[in-house]
C-alpha cells in the first residue's frame, strides 16, 4: 500500500486557505441524490455542502452504470461537533495506549477523525457516501461506514486487501466516478471523498484551499 499523508501531517494545516465564499447548499432541496438518514440531526447540518462538491457529485452520479446510485450518508459537521468526535476517538486511544505521547495519539486519530482545526467536513467540502442499488439498497463496500481502523483491523482504508472481490470492485467503481468529477479520497476511509479543502489541495498540487471551516447560518 502507498505511503497515506494522514490529516495530522503538518503539511496538509500547512495549505493557506483562500476561501472562495461559495455557500452551503442543502441537498435534500435538489433530491438528485438519495440520502441516508442514519446521521441526520435536527437541524439539518448533515445535508449540506458547498454548491461545487455537490455539482461535482450530480455528475458523479451520472457516470455510474445503469441501476447505481450514489448514497450519501454525511457532508457538513459543524466545527464544535468535529471536536466533540476528535476528542472521543483521541481519548478512547489514550485508554488502550497508555505509553503513546499526545503526538502519537493525535496521528493515530486522524486515521479516523480529522483534527478539527483542518477539518474537510466543517468546510462543507468532505462528503461521506456511498453506493446503493435501484432499491437504495447499499452495496457490499467490504466494512460498514464509519468503521475506524481497530475494529475493522484495517479493512476501512480504501485499498485495504483483507476485503471480498465484490467489495473491493465497488469501492473501485465509487472512487472511478468521484475522482473524474475532481473529488479526493482520505484512503483510510474509503467512504470520505472531498473537493476544494486543504487536503485536496495537498493531494492535487493547488497552492491554496477554496473552503475553510465555517458555521451554518
Amino acid at each position: 500500500m502507498a505511503q497515506i499523508i494522514l490529516m495530522s501531517d503538518p503539511k496538509v494545516a500547512a495549505i493557506p486557505v483562500v476561501e472562495c465564499g461559495e455557500p452551503l447548499v442543502d441537498l435534500r432541496t435538489v433530491g438528485t441524490l438519495l440520502v441516508d438518514p442514519r446521521l441526520q440531526d435536527p437541524d439539518g447540518a448533515f445535508s449540506h455542502l458547498r454548491a461545487g462538491v455537490l455539482e461535482r457529485l450530480v455528475k458523479a452520479q451520472e457516470l455510474l452504470p445503469k441501476g447505481l446510485r450514489l448514497l450519501f450518508v454525511e457532508g457538513y459537521r459543524p466545527p464544535e461537533l468535529q471536536r466533540a468526535y476528535f476528542d472521543e476517538y483521541a481519548s478512547e486511544l489514550r485508554d488502550v495506549h497508555a505509553d503513546w505521547s499526545a503526538s502519537q495519539i493525535r496521528t493515530a486519530a486522524s486515521r479516523y477523525v480529522s483534527p478539527p482545526e483542518i477539518a474537510p467536513h466543517s468546510a462543507g467540502a468532505a462528503v461521506d457516501i456511498s453506493l446503493a442499488d435501484a432499491e437504495g439498497r447499499e452495496l457490499d463496500m467490504g466494512t460498514p461506514m464509519n468503521t475506524n481502523p481497530e475494529d475493522s483491523d484495517g479493512a476501512c482504508y480504501t485499498g485495504a486487501a483483507n476485503i471480498g472481490a465484490e467489495a473491493r470492485a465497488n469501492r473501485e467503481m465509487l472512487g472511478s466516478a468521484l475522482t473524474a468529477t475532481g473529488l479526493v479520497n482520505y484512503p483510510t476511509e474509503w467512504w470520505h471523498w472531498s473537493f476544494g479543502d486543504r487536503y485536496w489541495a495537498l493531494v492535487t498540487g493547488e497552492p491554496t484551499a477554496r473552503y475553510g471551516a465555517r458555521e451554518l447560518a
